[in-house]
């Protein structure tokens, strides 16, 4: 598996290229930078995925869908949060690109090919209402559910703590503790590495 880690915005938002077999997708490009455009060439880009929508995540869609022509994967129910991504941009000082509506609606259970590659979807809300994350081949994209350390913060419209504990308990823990944790921010990590020393789940 191929994974392009590209750390964009003002928040250091980490987004992620899949490559295989001469396929891709993006996964939460804040920004349409010139790096990330470069890694999709030659790439029939299968989709854009946001694992939510805040505007760190997802202000590159507009962009990226143009020049790609590819389709927007997002969890219905963080829809509202998505038209919203310039007034979120504002709330920080940045002016942020509105986003086209999605092209499918991601649900528990779904799956994502890319190439020779499958990810399953999870419903992992906390965080946001709608957030999702990618499971496959030893790894998880987790966005902003948990990180190196830490776990991701319910202080903002839509987050609820017990939530997105309950996430972490059921979607990401179970997971085997070699898998990799490629997080929304930060450093890669594992689930075994977090389960043990991550003083936010602490009892899970």
């Amino acid at each position: 598996m191929d994974v392009q880690t590209f750390p964009l915005t003002p928040f250091m938002t980490n987004c992620y290229v899949v490559r295989s077999a001469g396929e891709a997708i993006v996964i939460d490009p804040g920004e349409a930078a010139p790096l990330l455009l470069a890694s999709l060439e030659g790439y029939r880009v299968r989709a854009i995925i946001n694992t939510h929508a805040h505007c760190d995540h997802c202000a590159g869609n507009a962009v990226l869908l143009e020049r790609t022509g590819s389709e927007l994967l997002l969890h219905e129910a963080d829809l509202p949060l998505l038209r919203s991504i310039q007034q979120q941009g504002m709330m920080f000082g940045f002016l942020t690109v509105p986003s086209p509506d999605p092209h499918v609606f991601l649900e528990a259970g779904d799956e994502v090919h890319v190439g020779e590659l499958t990810f399953e979807v999870r419903h992992a809300p906390g965080h946001t209402p709608g957030h999702v994350v990618l499971v496959g081949h030893g790894s998880v994209f987790a966005g902003d559910v948990l990180f190196q350390g830490s776990i991701g913060r319910t202080d903002l419209p839509g987050g609820d703590y017990q939530q997105l504990l309950r996430s972490i308990q059921t979607q990401l823990l179970p997971l085997p503790g070699e898998t990799v944790v490629y997080s929304g921010h930060g450093p890669a990590t594992t689930i075994g590495e977090e389960h043990s020393s991550n003083p936010f789940l602490a009892g899970l």
